[in-house]
C-alpha cells in the first residue's frame, strides 16, 4: 500500500490540538507528514516542521505559502488538515479545495451558515472531500452504538439525551486569563461561547448516533459569571426530522465535572449509553431485560467497531486514536473506498447552523426555530 502525503496547517509546538492530529496521521502507516505551515510566527513553524522531520522546502511559513509550494508539485499532499483559530477555516479550506486539495479542517468548520454552504458547493464542485473532525463519532464503541441503531437492535429511536459539560472555567478569579476569555468574547469566539465550543459535538453525536438531523431546536443560554458575553451554559431541547426527542446541556462551569461528554440514546425496545471518559464501553438495556456492557475487542460486534478497534479487549484506546480513526477513514475515502461514518462538510455546515439558531431561540425566550441550514430545507 502507497503511503499518503499529508500536511498540516496550524497545530504547532504547544498547541493543544497538534500532537492529536499528529499522532492520529501517523498511527496506521496510511499518511506520511510531507508538509507544514505550523505557527503564525513563519520562522517559528518552519524550525519546528523541520524538527519533525518536513525537509526544508515543505517547511513553510504559512498556508499561503504552502498551497503555492504544493499546488503544482508532482509529489504534493494528498491531504492537508487545518487546526488554525476559528476565524481562518473558511479562507484556507476554500482555497485548498478549489486548488484540489482533500482537506480535515478542525471545528467549526466555518463562522456562518452562509460560508459553511459556500464550503459544501465548492467540495462537491472539486470533487474533493472536505472532512470535519468530530472525531469522537470515530469510537469504536460509538460506531457500534450506531450499528446497533441502525440494524434495529432498539427499536425506533425515541429520545436522546447527551451532555458536554465541565467545569474548567467556573472559577470567577480567573475569568481573566487569556486563554479562558477570549472563548466567551464575540470578537473572537463568535456568536455563541460554550455550545459553540462544545455542545455542537453533542448535537453532532446525537445525530450521528441516531442517524437522523435535528430539524428544530430550543434553547436557554446562560453567562453565570457576569463579565461574560458569551454564555458558559446552554440547555438546548431539539426534535429531529424522523420524531426523535432531544435534550442537550452543555457547560463550562459545573466544577467537579472532568472531560463530562455522554450520550443516551432510548429506542422502543431497548437503551444505550455511551460516555467519553470510559470510551472502551457501551452500555446496552433491551426491554424488560438485564442491562449489559459490551466491551471493545470482545466477539459479535458490529463490522465498523470491528474495524476501528486497534488493541486488545481490557486495553484502553483514547482520544489519540479516535483521531486516528477519522484519518484511516479518510485515507480509504481518499482511496476510493466510500465510507459513511466520515463527518463532512454537511455536517460542518448543519453544526453552523444549529449554532446560529441556537443564539437566536435563546434571545427569543426559548422559541423553537428551524434548526437546518437554508439548502437542506
Amino acid at each position: 500500500m502507497n503511503k499518503l502525503k499529508w500536511g498540516m496547517i496550524g497545530g504547532g509546538e504547544g498547541s493543544q490540538i497538534g500532537p492529536a492530529h499528529r499522532l492520529g496521521a501517523l498511527a496506521d502507516g496510511r499518511f506520511t507528514f510531507s508538509a507544514g505551515a505550523l505557527d503564525h510566527r513563519p520562522d517559528v513553524g518552519k524550525d519546528y516542521a523541520q524538527r519533525l522531520g518536513i525537509t526544508a522546502d515543505r517547511a513553510y511559513g504559512d498556508w499561503q505559502e504552502m498551497l503555492a509550494g504544493e499546488k503544482d508539485r508532482e509529489d504534493r499532499i494528498d491531504l492537508v488538515t487545518v487546526a488554525t483559530p476559528n476565524s481562518t477555516h473558511f479562507e484556507i479550506t476554500k482555497s485548498f479545495l478549489e486548488n484540489g486539495f482533500n482537506v480535515l479542517c478542525e471545528k467549526p468548520m466555518t463562522m456562518t451558515v452562509e460560508e459553511g454552504e459556500e464550503i459544501v458547493k465548492i467540495a462537491a464542485a472539486s470533487g474533493k472531500i472536505c472532512a470535519v473532525n468530530y472525531c469522537y463519532s470515530a469510537y469504536p464503541m460509538v460506531r457500534q452504538a450506531r450499528a446497533m441503531v441502525r440494524h434495529g437492535e432498539i427499536g425506533k429511536v425515541r429520545l436522546v439525551v447527551t451532555n458536554f459539560s465541565h467545569g474548567h472555567h467556573g472559577d470567577a478569579t480567573d475569568a481573566d486569563n487569556p486563554r479562558v476569555r477570549w472563548r466567551y468574547d464575540p470578537a473572537m469566539a463568535g456568536v455563541s461561547g460554550q455550545f459553540a465550543d462544545c455542545g455542537i459535538h453533542a448535537l453532532h453525536m446525537a445525530s450521528f448516533i441516531a442517524d437522523d438531523e435535528v430539524e428544530t431546536l430550543s434553547a436557554d443560554f446562560a453567562s453565570t459569571i457576569p463579565s461574560r458575553e458569551l454564555e458558559d451554559d446552554a440547555m438546548v431541547n431539539f426534535r429531529m426530522t424522523g420524531g426523535t426527542v432531544g435534550r442537550l446541556w452543555t457547560s463550562s462551569v459545573a466544577i467537579g465535572r472532568q472531560h463530562g461528554f455522554d450520550i443516551q440514546i432510548f429506542g422502543e425496545t431497548g437503551g444505550l449509553r455511551w460516555t467519553s471518559e470510559q470510551p472502551n464501553q457501551l452500555i446496552y438495556t433491551p426491554v424488560g431485560g438485564r442491562t449489559q456492557i459490551i466491551e471493545k475487542g470482545e466477539g459479535g460486534l458490529h463490522e465498523d467497531a470491528n474495524r476501528l478497534s486497534r488493541v486488545a479487549i481490557a486495553h484502553p484506546e483514547g482520544f489519540p486514536l479516535a483521531v486516528a480513526n477519522i484519518y484511516c477513514d479518510l485515507a480509504d475515502a481518499i482511496s476510493g473506498e466510500h465510507r459513511d461514518g466520515l463527518p463532512d462538510a454537511a455536517a460542518g455546515v448543519r453544526s453552523m447552523a444549529a449554532v446560529y439558531t441556537a443564539v437566536k431561540s435563546a434571545k427569543d425566550g426559548g422559541a423553537w426555530i428551524d434548526a437546518r441550514p437554508p439548502m437542506y430545507r
